[in-house]
């Protein structure tokens, strides 16, 4: 499914994260950014030991605690087709009343900053913390798309933002989520206009 968002494309399809083009993919890491299982621990073990280098330059730098929830840092791609590595940390979740919506969101918002401050034309994400840390799909993806198309209605400079799901099932998600955000968007401008 594709959404035009100005002068940015938003895609869902489909995939394999680490199979992506873009110019950067966006890694659901742990705080320790050591890599890890899921989507972590592909991303590592596809790029090869130059991701692994950088993280541990970064925490040896600037991220000695390691990386706060919400937050973003960039890495080189490694071995990946992506040239880069945008890692973000998103909330674990607790029921959803303890601030999980704000930092997931935070997540997605700080990884597209620093694909612009890059100068990142492209760039993939997963559907972030629905793995390990158990946020529903139906629930992150309401998330994720609103701050996304919030996020390319601010702001010029990316080409396109893909969400690049695991299953069926979680692409199935995403396009009903899409769909109800593009219908609801309908209405308010016709009580607006």
């Amino acid at each position: 499914m594709n959404l035009k968002i100005g002068t940015s494309g938003l895609n869902l399809v489909i995939g394999n994260i680490t199979e992506q083009e873009t110019d950067a993919i966006v890694n659901a890491a742990n705080s320790s950014l050591m890599g890890g299982g899921g989507v972590d621990g592909a991303i590592h073990r596809a790029g090869g030991t130059a991701i692994l280098e950088e993280c541990k330059k970064l925490r040896k730098t600037t991220l000695p605690d390691g990386l706060p929830t919400g937050k973003a840092v960039i890495t080189t791609g490694g071995k990946l087709r992506a040239g880069k590595v945008i890692h973000t940390i998103g909330p674990i979740w607790k029921g959803g009343d303890c601030g999980e919506a704000e930092l997931l969101a935070d997540a997605y918002r700080n990884s597209l900053l620093l694909a612009l401050e890059n100068r990142i034309k492209s760039i993939s994400f997963p559907s972030i913390s629905t793995g390990a840390y158990g946020y529903p799909v139906d629930k992150a993806s309401e998330v994720a798309i609103k701050t996304v198309i919030q996020f390319l209605e601010d702001n010029k400079g990316l080409d396109e933002v893909r969400f690049v799901l695991h299953s069926a099932h979680d692409l199935m998600v995403y396009e009903k989520t899409l769909q109800e955000l593009i219908k609801h968007n309908r209405k308010q401008q016709d009580l607006q206009g």
